[in-house]
């Protein structure tokens, strides 16, 4: 290692460390209640407060098509949570583009549309990564209130010298405080472990104990109690996709139309997920003169 890269490692040491002090101070909003009507907020952890998102942009549940099964496991996790019942944290990896951060905002909003079935409140907190290390402090904000909470972090992974993973463990689990009863955590990712491969085989390389090394890395996944993976569709499943987006927004346009559409639309971009099939409809609704 050189000396550039000595003392940049030392800078951003010292940032991390200036970080987790400023989220282990006395909260500079104490006396401010923590939550208002929303029931969805975005952790602003430098100024250490929620602040409310009036509208979440999300779509009906019933619209994610060729997720069912792992969309089965989630809905049943938060029901439970929501009912004041054991849960897991949850970690969605695998393929861009289909339906991992839609389908946790989705079941949110599909649990607090039915409140009568005996769910409490519950709430969704939007977290960035950067702002992990500022964890104890949303957790010591929430712990006290009167409802139930997703903190949920969206495109979570780790890159080479980031240390702030070991934030996250002591919250997930192990820590002296722990996580509050009341909070579930929820992350999506493209990789299974939050780590990328060559950052995990650098550790078996270089350190004096491989497997110990390895394991200090990978072990943040394991303190997620469901691991949910998200595939590549087929064909079928993305013309199903694209019909049942289609037919939610009110294009009116024929089967045989919408599937040439379709296929040429996935050709062109090398790839069949939610998102693309979201981006042609988008399209198709501008050629229609329609707004979605």
């Amino acid at each position: 290692m050189n000396s550039k890269e000595y003392l940049a490692e030392i800078a951003a040491s010292l940032s991390e460390i200036a970080r987790s002090l400023n989220a282990l101070a006395p909260g500079r909003n104490e006396g401010q209640p923590a939550l208002g009507d929303a029931d969805a907020y975005h952790w602003d952890g430098d100024a250490g407060v929620l602040m409310a998102v009036p509208r979440v942009s999300r779509v009906p549940l019933g619209m994610l098509k060729g997720i069912d099964s792992v969309q089965d496991i989630l809905l049943r996790n938060t029901e439970q949570f929501a009912r004041g019942h054991g849960a897991n944290n949850a970690l969605l990896w695998g393929a861009r583009g289909m339906g991992k951060s839609s389908l946790v905002k989705a079941i949110h909003g599909d649990i607090n549309q039915r409140r009568s079935e005996g769910f409490e409140r519950l709430v969704l907190i939007e977290i960035a990564r950067e702002d992990l290390e500022t964890l104890p402090a949303l957790m010591r904000r929430i712990a006290g209130e009167d409802a139930r909470f997703v903190v949920f972090c969206d495109d979570l992974s780790f890159d080479n010298g980031e240390t702030s993973y070991k934030s996250l463990k002591t919250i997930l689990d192990g820590g002296l405080e722990g996580r509050p009863e009341n909070v579930l955590f929820y992350a999506t990712s493209n990789r299974r472990h939050l780590m990328p491969r060559d950052m995990i085989e650098n550790e078996r390389s270089t350190a004096i104990n491989p497997g110990e090394a390895v394991e200090e890395k990978v072990s943040l996944s394991d303190r997620f109690g469901l691991w949910l993976g998200f595939h590549n569709c087929d064909q079928p499943t993305f013309l199903t996709m694209v019909r049942a987006y289609a037919d939610h927004y009110g294009l009116d346009i024929d089967d045989e139309t919408l599937r040439a559409r379709a296929i040429e639309w996935s050709a062109t971009r090398g790839a069949r997920s939610g998102r693309v099939a979201i981006q042609l409809v988008r399209t198709l609704a501008g050629e229609l003169g329609k707004t979605i």
